[in-house]
């Protein structure tokens, strides 16, 4: 079990635009993609642009928040400059706004959106490598935490060469570093981020203990190996090393999802309550993706590619971040309203501190809603996928009044002061 102290905790009103902004950007987003046509293909700009601000203003969004508070504790070190991240959110918020501008109406707005998400990251970059020269124990969580943010780097430089192809800047082969800068992004920031950080939280939150970690050893190595290779064969113009690339980070998944069912198997814990429910749905998409993902290999459906793209984007990323949120929120305002309380007056339990019925529509809507829309994605059914559009914009509001009330939990006590 973690502990977190008073010196390395940044303070809280600096990590809470992040959960509340990323929220905005999934309900938002959710809700956008009744304004897309899955069958225009996924090199389609409206598409592409739904990608990005999905991608950074709900996955990065919500990923840079957490590990402004994970890192220093990971690490066991306080942070390099903490005040930078009051610049990270208003950059990348206003940077995704500007590329969404961009992808949907004018491409020359393109490089100054793609200019703004740059120094967002690169700043993010910074602190996370000056932290990280700080950190005296190696661990693969520090490892996963490094290997991810070089492979940040460079998908972010890439990215922002491709806006200024897009605008008609300089001249790059988009069809075939877009699929670099997926596989970077995917593959070699939020996968590795995943990894080394659920590593962390899943025993944590499910009280597993001395269980054998040779299969996420080995998932972090084949994905480290795999991504550097599906790079190194675009550089190079070797096509078959990509195939290479892919089966090793298959692979890599696989043992990932081993060491998932390990923890599960050795878990104290046998609470079934929605972060459990969460994971649960999290892991079979990723599952499901990973089996679609091998069928590209021997096919060039688009359909499937899109649904092992949805499946693990909407189903495994999303429902292991809004699960977490479920954890991680009430923790956090609890530690910052209540911890200064104890032994003073009666303070709540964090389970008091979860709108519950709103979180068992919330995941039962979401839940539903990304099953029967990855289902007509597969099968190429557009009525299917828009039926479980409706359902999984439901569960994003509840999801976003959710946030809202954990973040707004005991903030009378912050005004009273």
């Amino acid at each position: 079990m973690l502990s977190i102290s008073k010196d390395f905790a940044p303070p809280f009103k600096m990590i809470e635009p992040f959960f509340l902004i990323g929220s905005i950007f999934y309900f938002l987003g959710i809700l956008f993609l009744f304004f897309l046509n899955p069958q225009s293909g996924y090199l389609d700009f409206n598409i592409v642009g739904w990608a990005h601000w999905f991608m950074l203003g709900f996955v990065m969004m919500i990923i840079f928040g957490a590990m402004a508070q994970l890192v220093p504790v990971v690490l066991e070190v306080g942070h390099f400059s903490v005040d930078m991240y009051y610049v990270i959110w208003p950059s990348l918020l206003l940077g995704t706004l500007l590329m969404m501008l961009g992808f949907l109406w004018s491409p020359a707005v393109l490089p100054y959106g793609g200019m703004l998400v740059l120094i967002s990251m690169l700043v993010f970059l910074v602190e996370t490598f000056m932290t990280l020269k700080k950190a005296e124990r190696v661990t693969l969580t520090v490892k996963s935490v490094l290997f991810s943010n070089v492979f940040l780097t460079i998908a972010i430089v890439i990215g922002f060469l491709m806006s200024l192809a897009l605008s008609g800047g300089i001249y790059l082969d988009l069809s075939l570093w877009l699929g670099v800068h997926v596989v970077l992004v995917l593959g070699g920031y939020v996968t590795l981020t995943i990894i080394g950080l659920s590593m962390i939280l899943i025993p944590m939150f499910g009280l597993s203990h001395g269980f054998d970690e040779t299969a996420v050893k080995r998932s972090f190595d084949l994905m480290v190996g795999g991504v550097s290779l599906y790079l190194f064969s675009a550089i190079v113009g070797w096509s078959f090393l990509r195939y290479l690339a892919l089966v090793a980070m298959y692979v890599s998944v696989g043992f990932y999802i081993f060491q998932i069912w390990i923890i599960y198997e050795t878990r104290a814990r046998k609470a079934h309550d929605i972060y459990a429910k969460s994971m649960y749905v999290g892991f079979g998409s990723l599952s499901v993706s990973t089996v679609l993902g091998i069928v590209t290999l021997f096919s060039e459906s688009e359909q499937i590619v899109l649904a092992a793209a949805w499946f693990l984007i909407m189903g495994f990323i999303t429902f292991l971040i809004n699960g977490h949120l479920y954890k991680i929120i009430p923790f956090l305002v609890w530690f910052e309203r209540y911890s200064p309380l104890v032994g003073k007056e009666k303070v709540p339990m964090l389970h008091d501190m979860l709108p519950d019925k709103k979180s068992k529509y919330q995941f039962w809507f979401s839940a539903i809603g990304m099953t029967i829309a990855g289902i007509g994605l597969l099968v190429g059914n557009n009525t299917m996928f828009y039926g479980g559009v409706s359902f999984f914009t439901v569960g994003a509001g509840f999801m976003l009044s959710s946030v809202w009330f954990m973040l707004s939990f005991g903030k009378e006590l912050k005004n009273k002061e």
